[in-house]
């Protein structure tokens, strides 16, 4: 699947939160959507991604912002995580890669001589008209979440 670029009109994709619910190309027209994939929970750079966004909630929140996180871990992962960071905002829990590849964010990575397909940690902005704004891939988690923030900011002077 080709990647998106700036300007595309989002592909369908259907996921579901650690809580049940569903989430759509469509949950959030009218409002700015951040969407982030990271590799896993309750990892170090995935638990700081995560705080750092928690911790910028109410701003997003001002800007009509949501923020959304999506890893291939299950419901019952993504609950402790949650419970144990204390996340105000939905985690997708892509278990069959669906969301995953619609954004084309699955890569081989090697571990340990293990080799074995995950995420790459990557942030899609996705314009209240449900047009991508801007990406982040490979993202390096020290003031991504800041830089997201200040990319609405700039949409919206």
């Amino acid at each position: 699947m080709p990647q998106l670029k700036r300007n595309d009109v989002i592909k369908p994709f259907r996921g579901t939160t650690a809580a049940g619910l569903f989430i759509d190309e469509q949950t959030y027209l009218g409002q700015w959507l951040v969407l982030y994939f990271y590799p896993r929970d309750n990892t170090p750079g995935c638990t700081t991604e995560a705080r750092d966004f928690e911790q910028l909630f109410p701003a997003f929140t001002e800007v009509n912002a949501v923020v959304v996180g999506v890893s291939n871990d299950d419901a019952a992962s993504h609950t402790k995580f949650c419970t144990k960071q204390g996340l105000s905002f939905p985690l997708i829990a892509d278990t069959d890669q669906s969301v995953s590849r619609v954004f084309d964010v699955m890569r081989t990575k090697n571990m340990y001589g293990k080799t074995f397909e995950g995420i790459e940690r990557s942030t899609f902005l996705i314009a209240p008209n449900g047009v991508l704004h801007a990406e982040w891939r490979k993202v390096k988690v020290a003031g991504h979440a800041q830089a997201v923030l200040a990319a609405i900011h700039a949409a919206n002077p």
